[in-house]
């Protein structure tokens, strides 16, 4: 379940109002003008989800690796590729 937090909210109540939105692990949606504009979630659940991206890209790596979709090349062959393109 998502909170949400105004931004005169935080402004007023400061750390406090995210600390009491996410207390049971929920993350906090800030609204500005009645937008919403970020999401606050704790550390915890913010490696978690780093960690599943990084595991999608070794995923998407490993599989172009199995296709041949790969360069072997020198670092001044890199960069020339990687300037020119």
């Amino acid at each position: 379940m998502s909170y949400i937090i105004s931004a005169n909210e935080l402004k007023i109540k400061g750390v406090r109002a995210i600390q009491d939105a996410t207390i049971n692990g929920s993350e906090a949606v800030i609204t500005i003008r009645g937008k919403k504009e970020y999401v606050v979630i704790s550390l915890d659940k913010y490696n978690e989800l780093r960690e599943y991206e990084l595991e999608a890209a070794l995923l998407e790596s490993k599989k172009d690796i199995n296709n041949g979709n790969f360069t072997v090349e020198s670092v001044e062959e890199h960069l020339k590729r990687i300037s020119n393109g």
